[in-house]
C-alpha cells in the first residue's frame, strides 16, 4: 500500500513538472535591472501591457532587479513607475514562446513636477556672491537633534541647489568658509514648489 502511494506520488510530481516545463516552453519571460538617478532603485513597479490593457505587474527589488514570467507571446509595452521619478517605457517588445527577454540600460530619472528644489545664493555684507564655499543641508529631525543628508559646492555666481522629497520636513541650510562665521537658516518644505534662501557670510571676529 505505501509503495502504491508512493509510487503515485512519484507521477503525480512528474506531471506537475511535464505540465510546468510545456508552459515555459508556451510561455515568455522578460527580466532586467532598474537603476535610479536618486534614490533606491527597490520597488519600480514592472508594469506589461497590451494596448490601454494591464496585463500583469511586478516590482523590483533593493537592487533594482526584476523578473517576469509565464507571459503569454506577443507584442507588449512595458512600463516602469515609482513616485518620485520620471515613467521610463519601452514600446512595441516582442515576447516569443520559450524565450526570455533580458532588458538592458535602465535608467529612471528624477521627475521635475514631484520633487521639491531648495535653490540658493551665498553673498557678502556688501552683497557680492561667493563662488567655491560648501553648502550642506541637514534635516531637522528634532530640537535637539539634526541629521546631515548633503553638501554642494556653490557655482560661479554663488548659486546652489538641491533636490528634495516633497513631504512635510524642515532643513537647515549652513554655509562654510575659510576666514568666515558659518551661517545657517531653516527651511520648511511641505510639497513640491521652488524653495529659495539667501545667506550672508561675515568674517570673523578679529
Amino acid at each position: 500500500m505505501t509503495l502504491l502511494k508512493t509510487t503515485c506520488a512519484t507521477g503525480l510530481l512528474l506531471l506537475l513538472s511535464l505540465a510546468c516545463l510545456a508552459q515555459d516552453k508556451a510561455t515568455a519571460t522578460i527580466k532586467g535591472k532598474v537603476r535610479v538617478e536618486q534614490g533606491s532603485p527597490g520597488g519600480v513597479s514592472v508594469i506589461l501591457l497590451q494596448g490601454d490593457h494591464e496585463v500583469t505587474r511586478a516590482a523590483t527589488d533593493k537592487k533594482g532587479d526584476f523578473t517576469v514570467a509565464r507571459i503569454t507571446p506577443g507584442l507588449y509595452t512595458v512600463t516602469f513607475r515609482k513616485p518620485g521619478l520620471a515613467v521610463g517605457s519601452i514600446p512595441d517588445l516582442d515576447l516569443k514562446a520559450g524565450k526570455t527577454r533580458v532588458l538592458h540600460d535602465l535608467v529612471l530619472g528624477i521627475d521635475d513636477g514631484s520633487i521639491a528644489f531648495l535653490r540658493g545664493s551665498v553673498f557678502t555684507e556688501s552683497g557680492r556672491s561667493v563662488p567655491g564655499v560648501r553648502v550642506e543641508l541637514a534635516r531637522i529631525v528634532d530640537e535637539n537633534s539634526v541629521q546631515k543628508i548633503d553638501a554642494r559646492v556653490t557655482g560661479e555666481t554663488g548659486e546652489f541647489v538641491f533636490r528634495l522629497s516633497p513631504e512635510t520636513a524642515k532643513y537647515r541650510v549652513t554655509v562654510k568658509a575659510d576666514g568666515a562665521q558659518p551661517a545657517s537658516k531653516d527651511v520648511e518644505v511641505d510639497s513640491a514648489a521652488v524653495y529659495r534662501v539667501a545667506l550672508t557670510l561675515k568674517p570673523l571676529p578679529k
